[in-house]
């Protein structure tokens, strides 16, 4: 009995020393894994070319090139009929600096028939294109098969 307990305090005093994402083999700072504003983890996702202002979580994020990275923050509230995990947000970087944040849908490569009309983006691929009138500015963006999808109207 001794034995499991002092098992348990060894294990839980781990947990809380060891640095987020490396119980999954990651160790912060390997490639594609940097550290979000206020999350534990974030993931590079790549670079994208926005070709004009839009606005992003209220805020103008101007025409340019940006990093994107998908944080660990899941989108609250959450959107009727979607799963929490699927919903959440990503940072747009210049020169490492988080210049703008939206929430992103992701959408498994067995899902993405059901939601996107047009052509699709290949693995490692982005697109961003204006959608419905221009009312809507889409940056695609598929990594490993999961596509990420982020709607922003003009800024």
């Amino acid at each position: 009995m001794k034995q499991s307990c002092l098992v348990g305090i060894v294990a839980g005093a781990l947990l809380v020393a060891v640095p987020p994402g490396a119980a999954l083999g990651q160790s912060a700072g390997t490639a594609g894994t940097q550290m979000g504003a206020g999350d534990s983890a974030a993931r590079a996702l790549g670079t994208v070319r926005l070709p004009r202002s839009v606005k992003a979580n209220g805020e103008v994020l101007r025409a340019g090139r940006y990093q994107v990275r998908l944080t660990e923050q899941v989108a609250k509230p959450e959107a009727p009929g979607t799963q929490p995990n699927l919903e959440r947000w990503v940072e747009f970087l210049q020169g490492g600096e988080v210049k703008g944040r939206e929430v992103a849908s992701i959408v498994p490569q067995e899902d993405i028939a059901k939601i996107a009309e047009s052509g699709r983006v290949a693995p490692g691929a982005s697109r961003v294109e204006m959608l419905k009138g221009d009312e809507f500015l889409r940056v695609w963006i598929n990594r490993g098969g999961t596509h990420y999808l982020i709607h922003m109207p003009p800024g």
